[in-house]
């Protein structure tokens, strides 16, 4: 089962002998076999697209997903902003009462 799989002798290449053969003497036929004196296509013309009209109802949709994606940032950003004072005062109101502690140690 784990032993490697070893071609016949009779397929195996035999050393100093190469797989690739050279290139000399190949001749290949062309891809194309259409005449090379026939003219080229004409250029089509590009097809024109419907510009984008904008209704008042798309107009009031625009507005409003705007709106709410303006409100939903921003109170994410002002909850974060908030987060962080509010750490920063408990951090401060932490180091006052340890300040106090240390200072006078006999006034426990």
């Amino acid at each position: 089962m784990f032993t490697p799989k070893i071609p016949p002798p009779d397929t195996a290449p035999t050393p100093g002998t190469s797989l690739v053969q050279p290139l000399t003497g190949i001749t290949h036929t062309p891809a194309c076999t259409c005449p090379t004196s026939a003219p080229a296509p004409a250029p089509v013309a590009p097809v024109t697209r419907p510009t984008v009209q904008l209704t008042p109802g798309s107009l009031i949709a625009a507005a409003a997903g705007g709106t709410a994606l303006v409100l939903i940032i921003g109170t994410v950003l002002v909850s974060m902003l908030l987060a962080t004072a509010i750490t920063a005062a408990s951090v401060a109101l932490c180091a006052v009462v340890m300040r106090s502690l240390l200072d006078r140690p006999t006034n426990r």
